[in-house]
């Protein structure tokens, strides 16, 4: 086999080898269930300003990120040429994950995720400028049904409460898709998972403790609680996700990140008696379905 073949047959290129696709499967699912329990613990950590729970959630994930670093014996820089790239990732992680939070609070958790897991679409039109990659008839169709779904989630109108909120929690969706795009680019550059995790925490947690140490709200031992166990939940969601596009490329696996939705639902539905709206059921089906399309046509073009 030619060696531009072998590429090919890498996680990192077209396609990847049976085994590392279940691992890639297995660390994904575990992703979206770090992230699930991520907006629960969020969510019912009660009544706190936005800016609280993101510091808390970040500091924590800051910690993680310190100590995989020092266990693995990495030094702490970055590598040359990488620092604007890092700088939009965390300046768009951070601003998506505000809005995210702030959606959490005041939509269904399962609403909320939905419109954040609009990222990967986002992700398809942002790769044009950043990564020069022309996205296909197909990925412009699909992009333009799922907005159409997330429309079913957002229900504009005068009258609706949950509009405004909606539509920051659309933001967060495109705050996650340009930061992934960052991702991406910076692991083609070579920048260690560590690194990255590492400097989006502490930009995250540097941009909102101002608004920490003007607003601070006293919290309880409950909502201490609540709010490590977000940021260990995010931790585990953000290695997982990142050590899952090393084992498998994003058009295999990118699918089953969406049953993050499907577990917030889950526990929205057991333990805080959220239930999905019809018109929501709706623009789940329609953006889910439309990423499965995706990803099965993606399959048979390999």
């Amino acid at each position: 086999m030619k060696a531009s073949e072998e590429k090919k047959n890498k996680p990192n290129g077209q396609s990847a080898k049976p085994g590392n696709k279940a691992m890639g499967i297995l660390c994904i699912l575990l992703a979206a269930l770090g992230f699930s329990f991520m907006t629960f613990f969020v969510r019912i950590s009660g009544d706190l300003p936005t800016m609280q729970k993101a510091f808390f959630r970040n500091a924590v994930a800051a910690v993680v990120a310190i100590a995989t670093l020092l266990r693995s014996g990495c030094d702490f820089h970055i590598k040359k040429g990488n620092h604007k790239d890092i700088f939009f990732r965390c300046l768009f992680g951070t601003t998506g994950l505000i809005a995210n939070f702030y959606a959490i609070d005041r939509l269904g958790i399962a609403d909320a995720n939905m419109l954040n897991k609009l990222s990967p679409f986002f992700a398809i039109i942002l790769s044009v400028p950043i990564l020069k990659e022309i996205p296909s008839g197909k990925d412009i169709a699909a992009t333009i049904i799922a907005f159409i779904g997330a429309l079913f989630i957002i229900r504009p109108s005068g009258t609706n409460i949950q509009y405004i909120p909606a539509l920051i929690g659309l933001y967060g969706g495109f705050g996650a898709g340009t930061a992934y795009v960052f991702v991406r680019k910076l692991g083609k550059q070579g920048e260690r998972t560590p690194i990255i995790v590492l400097c989006f925490s502490l930009f995250s947690c540097l941009l909102t403790l101002p608004f920490l140490i003007f607003q601070y709200v006293p919290m309880s031992g409950r909502q201490w609680l609540c709010l490590i166990l977000a940021g260990v939940s995010a931790s585990v969601g953000q290695f997982s996700i990142t050590t899952a596009y090393k084992f498998a490329p994003a058009k295999e696996l990118s699918v089953f990140d969406y049953m993050q939705v499907i577990f917030a639902a889950i526990w929205g539905i057991l333990f805080l008696n959220e239930y999905p709206v019809p018109l929501s059921i709706a623009g789940y089906v329609i953006i889910i379905g439309t990423a499965v399309f995706r990803w099965y046509t993606g399959r048979k073009s390999q």
